[in-house]
């Protein structure tokens, strides 16, 4: 069956209803609901604890001045939206199989809206390696976010607005408008939703490794597979390895892997110019005055936090790059990056620089191809009809080197 025919069979079968769906022959998806416990990190709170250490803080998020549906629709109190704080996640499984005892965790793309993409990637992980895939969502995307941001009459409408105030935007559109203008509004967001999703996951694997999982064994090895800007909480998650949870575990990115400041996110289908501006000034040119001003940020991006800490060495290459290194080189023999040539999102050598080192010598596994059709980093297998059996091809090549990492 070519990768087109697969694709359009999969996305109309899947869905978050029903508890078990049988997919196909060859799989069955289950879904589970998840409660993140973390969601109080984020902006919209009164009073902010760190329940691991002695810190509070009264920090007031005041949001910048917005108006009309933009301020309406999208500048909500993030701790507030009930979606990023009960969702489902689906678990790709082996037909007939009810649980497993090996895994892999798969992470997507930034400000993505659908798993629909990733049905294919995960159902062949599955037959190939025999693993079952847990498709764990990002807050505040996939599932996790509010569907009037994926509304089209209020999208279009904060779309023309955001043109307004920003006469001279490039590739703004009604994907990205709802992200950059919260991200605009407010960078900071791009850590506390990061980190709340670090924390999310770590508490589905304590429900695992605690045998409360019904799916998953509680002896059962994690192994990642990350896609774009999920490979930068993938790599958190390896550096950090919070009670030995993935000392184990082998990461495998595709199309993912360079520190912040050296990924192009510029597309209408991720972030307008304004804001990648906007958070790259935050993030990397005035990051540590910020952290002076905002002691609640100055705690969790602290060595009290390492999570936090490898967090902030994955923004600027030139930050904190020992530390980074010195990690890489310590798992190099666990991670595998897997890029594309012609990528302008994620470049090729940009992988390298972060995960070989600017020396060339970590010797973390990375491959590069050259796709022979024409390609966009958010959708490096496009469906046409016209490309369906090159295309299959290249997706069968791609993932039998992905998924010989992931045995």
């Amino acid at each position: 069956m070519s990768y087109a025919t697969d694709h359009k069979r999969l996305i109309t079968t899947i869905n978050f209803t029903g508890d078990l769906i049988p997919a196909d022959d060859a799989i069955d998806v289950l879904n589970f609901d998840f409660s993140s416990a973390s969601y109080s990190i984020l902006p919209g709170e009164d009073h902010y604890d760190c329940f691991g250490h002695d810190f509070s803080s009264n920090y007031c998020y005041a949001f910048d001045a917005s108006s009309g549906i933009v301020h309406d629709v999208l500048d909500v109190q993030d701790s507030h939206i009930e979606e990023n704080i009960h969702f489902r996640y689906h678990i790709f499984m082996p037909k007939g199989q009810l649980t497993s005892s090996k895994v892999v965790l798969m992470l997507h793309g930034f400000n993505e809206k659908s798993w629909s993409k990733y049905y294919t990637w995960a159902k062949r992980i599955v037959e190939e390696t025999g693993k079952a895939v847990i498709l764990f969502p990002i807050a505040l995307h996939m599932n996790r976010a509010p569907m009037a941001w994926s509304e089209t009459r209020g999208m279009f409408a904060a779309s023309e607005q955001r043109k307004k105030q920003y006469p001279f935007v490039l590739h703004s559109s009604l994907s990205n408008v709802a992200i950059s203008t919260r991200l605009n509004e407010k960078p900071q967001r791009f850590v506390w939703s990061g980190l709340q999703t670090y924390y999310d996951i770590i508490q589905l694997v304590e429900q695992i490794k605690s045998g409360k999982h019904t799916a998953i064994e509680p002896t059962a090895g994690i192994d990642i597979f990350a896609y774009s800007i999920g490979a930068f909480l993938a790599e958190i998650l390896m550096m950090t390895d919070h009670k030995q949870f993935f000392s184990k575990s082998k990461l495998v990115m595709f199309c993912g892997g360079p520190v912040f400041n050296r990924i192009s996110p510029v597309s209408k289908f991720i972030l307008d110019s304004e804001a990648d501006v906007r958070l790259y000034s935050f993030l990397v040119e005035h990051l540590d005055s910020h952290i002076e001003k905002d002691e609640r940020l100055k705690h969790y991006l602290s060595e009290q936090h390492p999570e936090g800490l490898y967090f902030r060495s994955m923004l600027n290459y030139s930050a904190f790059s020992e530390l980074r290194e010195k990690r890489f080189r310590e798992i190099a023999g666990r991670l595998y990056a897997l890029a594309l040539e012609g990528d302008t999102v994620i470049y090729p050598y940009e992988v390298l620089n972060t995960l070989q080192g600017k020396y060339r010598n970590i010797p973390v596994e990375v491959d590069i191809l050259e796709l022979p059709y024409p390609f966009i980093h958010e959708v490096p297998f496009p469906s046409s009809t016209k490309t369906e059996k090159i295309v299959s091809e290249q997706f069968d090549k791609v993932f039998a080197l992905i998924c010989k990492q992931l045995q």
